[in-house]
């Protein structure tokens, strides 16, 4: 897979170098590329924002620039999605991230200031599939965070990027409810001990205590996961 992120703080995505997405780029499973938005700026002072019509605080991302870079990083596939971090988007679920997992060729477009002019969005559905995703319902300074959120949780989807697929399957969300506890040694720690039956060898009664687990878990954490 093929990411495209653009950015005006490109040097942000520098830890996306690190622990498995890191090995997955220099395998070339992982093709991560991170751009300045300024870079497809004309003037000498390489100006990415204007006031807003209409009044009001703060600053606005030109059309123009962004329109450059989407023209030229589109040309990369003849199917993008391109992706842009907003709190006035959608939110980002697992099952949002696995259907990303399967695509070609993903650009992210990281607004800042007030949010980028909206015939940007508009234009961007020429050039491929177009959503606005939220990480929830709150406001950061950038896209930057929510974006790298994203990769991560779409990059350890891919086939190759985490060593044990295995893995992936009993995590939180995968099957609609938050993840069973987990344990390691000792089997006492601070006058605590691990739960008998996952001392058992009883792998059916373990299956059994784990998904009890989660249904407690959900129900008291994140009720709303089980729509009653």
């Amino acid at each position: 897979m093929r990411i495209d992120v653009v950015s005006i703080f490109p040097s942000y995505f520098d830890g996306l170098s690190l622990s498995l997405l890191g090995k997955a780029r220099e395998s070339g499973i992982l093709d991560l590329h991170v751009h300045d938005l300024r870079d497809w700026t004309s003037d000498r002072h390489r100006t990415v924002d204007d006031t807003p019509y209409g009044g009001g605080a703060g600053m606005v991302m030109k059309p123009e620039p962004w329109a450059l870079a989407l023209d030229e990083l589109s040309a990369h596939s003849d199917a993008s999605t391109i992706i842009f971090p907003s709190p006035a988007g959608e939110v980002f679920r697992q099952s949002r991230a696995r259907e990303l997992a399967e695509q070609e060729h993903l650009i992210i477009g990281c607004g800042r200031y007030e949010g980028i002019d909206e015939r940007v969005f508009e234009y961007a559905v020429s050039l491929g599939d177009v959503h606005l995703v939220s990480l929830g319902d709150y406001v950061l300074n950038g896209g930057e965070v929510a974006a790298m959120a994203m990769i991560e949780a779409v990059g350890r989807l891919i086939p190759g990027v985490v060593g044990n697929p295995e893995s992936l399957v009993e995590e939180s969300h995968e099957d609609g409810l938050l993840e069973y506890p987990s344990y390691t040694k000792p089997a006492q720690w601070r006058s605590r001990d691990v739960p008998e039956v996952l001392l058992s060898g009883n792998h059916g009664a373990i299956a059994t205590w784990r998904r009890e687990q989660q249904l407690e878990r959900t129900r008291t954490r994140r009720p709303d996961l089980l729509g009653d």
